[in-house]
């Protein structure tokens, strides 16, 4: 028997043991059930904690079962993000969300649109995860309640209802893996490990945490972004990890971000205990300069031992210590093995640009020491792709010997590869290739387990409004939406098309039937609109 049949009789046999209860009719519980197959956020935790360790181990074995996922700000945006996935790919399998404290920043917060510098709420995190999952699994809810109503029309017609029961029996929920953003941990450890806390308990499975300063956070692609020793980072690495211990979550994915390569300053000099320590080394990549006489130095001058000399590192007017220039990959090496030393599970490398062979340096240095290094890599939309690309390809051709010449110089003329002019061009075509291919190409070549696109349904938004409003608001009336959403929303099968369906209505109205049986009022029937679709 099916375990849909089998849950039946179960609640069968309960209903059976009060007659208070005969009214209830125990397939429509065992549905409601499954709608609402996870009951608390430590449930979808532990369950999309075993699918990315999983997944993780499926990588390691075949670099080509690399996972993606999008940046999403509502649980609107989530949701049709998976419904489009299962809809088109047949399956959410290594297809994840991303919850980017960026998006949070600029559209969730209570203040107001806010740069990406940890200045929103805290829980605005933890509760974003929550509205996602809410929004997740209503996708379900929906999705099982057409097949319900596919099984209860073959039975009414007597037909054979086997493959309708097995699909109930084998059904994906839209459920999948959040990797939620804590920024650099809004605080001390104590501040990280209670905001860490909350986000599991509201269902996250991993946690993104960046080397930056709490209160002086700075977004991956901006200046004046400042690292912290390494002890302090390791503090709260340990304090995500306690969170998920004392909530059960044994195997929850901690990602250990670094923002060394495009960060140039520290606020702290760390204590160094003994030669080669972390501190010793930390204290290594500081510019300074050697103190030759100790008359040249003045109050406030602060002096270290580098590599067995006296020096004064640079300090700025505002109290931050300068790294040498050339010190960026190292410290991202560093960084990288001392997060693995320390329980990270996963790392992401922050860039200032999507180029393979770049990222693969970095990853071949750090897998000399922990060979099982893999990263998560944001693909992103702070990265002029287009650009890039081609002139990483004029820059290709141009050393291979390959006549140029109908081109601009990337050196000569700023940004001129980007003119519509060569889009159709034998350069464009590469470019685009080489985009088309860089998630499977960093998977293979650079230890990329998961790639994300932190904040693009910030960007869809803003698009596909722009073209609505031009239209609607110009000579095109109507023929704006008519045209341009709600006809291509009919012909890719979109479920938003009957918007009164997917925002939950006609579940309503099955609860309504379940409680008052044929006098319930009901909001379908023949005169609801929808079914001009």
């Amino acid at each position: 028997m099916s375990a849909y049949l089998q849950e039946i009789e179960k609640v069968r046999a309960i209903l059976t043991e009060r007659e208070e209860w005969k009214a209830i009719n125990p397939e429509y519980a065992v549905r409601m059930r499954l709608q609402n197959r996870f009951r608390t956020g430590l449930e979808i935790a532990q369950y999309t904690a075993d699918i990315m360790r999983r997944d993780m181990a499926a990588y390691d074995a075949d670099s080509g079962k690399y996972t993606q996922s999008l940046g999403a700000w509502h649980g609107f945006i989530a949701q049709q993000t998976m419904m489009a996935v299962k809809k088109h790919h047949k399956s959410t399998q290594r297809r994840y969300i991303y919850l980017s404290g960026w998006m949070v920043a600029a559209l969730r917060s209570k203040f107001g649109p806010l740069p990406d510098q940890s200045m929103h709420e805290k829980t605005t995190v933890s509760d974003l995860i929550e509205e996602i999952y809410t929004f997740l699994k209503q996708a379900d809810a929906r999705e099982l309640r057409h097949i319900f109503v596919e099984l209860d029309e073959a039975r009414a017609k007597g037909q054979n209802v086997d493959s309708i029961i097995q699909r109930i029996d084998n059904y994906e929920t839209h459920v999948v893996p959040i990797i939620a953003d804590i920024d650099a941990g809004f605080g001390n450890e104590e501040a990280t490990y209670l905001l860490a806390r909350r986000m599991i308990e509201a269902g996250a499975c991993a946690i993104q945490i960046e080397n930056q300063v709490s209160d002086a956070k700075q977004c991956g692609h901006q200046a004046g972004k400042v690292t912290v020793p390494h002890e302090d980072f390791v503090s709260k690495i340990n304090a995500v990890r306690y969170a998920f211990l004392e909530l059960g979550i044994d195997n929850g994915i901690i990602v250990a971000r670094t923002d060394s390569l495009g960060a140039g300053l520290t606020q702290k000099i760390p204590v160094s205990m003994k030669p080669g320590d972390l501190g010793s080394k930390y204290c290594d990549f500081l510019e300074a300069t050697p103190v030759n006489d100790i008359n040249e130095l003045v109050d406030g001058d602060i002096t270290i031992h580098q590599k067995g000399k006296l020096c004064k590192p640079k300090r700025l007017d505002n109290g931050l210590y300068a790294f040498r220039e050339d010190t960026g990959f190292d410290r991202v090496v560093l960084d990288c093995i001392t997060s693995l030393e320390h329980g990270a599970d996963l790392l992401w490398i922050e860039t200032e640009k999507p180029n393979v062979e770049q990222i693969a340096s970095m990853v071949r240095a750090i897998r000399k020491v922990r060979p099982e290094a893999k990263l998560v890599y944001n693909n992103s939309p702070s990265f002029n792709w287009t650009l890039a690309f081609r002139e990483q390809v004029y820059a290709e051709w141009k050393k291979a010997g390959k006549d140029v010449s109908a081109y601009p110089d990337p050196k000569v003329v700023d940004k001129g590869l980007m003119d519509a002019q060569y889009d159709s061009s034998a350069l464009a075509i590469e470019a685009d290739r080489l985009v088309q291919t860089f998630q499977k190409d960093a998977a293979r070549e650079a230890g990329i387990f998961h790639h994300l696109i932190t904040l693009p349904t910030y960007h869809t938004a803003a698009l596909s409004t722009d073209v609505l409003s031009a239209g609607y608001f110009g000579d095109l009336g109507m023929l704006a939406y008519v045209r341009d959403v709600q006809r291509a929303e009919i012909r890719r099968g979109l479920a938003s098309v009957k918007h009164q369906d997917l925002a939950g209505s006609n579940i309503g109205d099955d609860h309504k039937e379940y409680f008052l049986g044929e006098k319930a009022l009901l909001a379908g029937g023949a005169a609801n609109t929808m079914n001009q679709f």
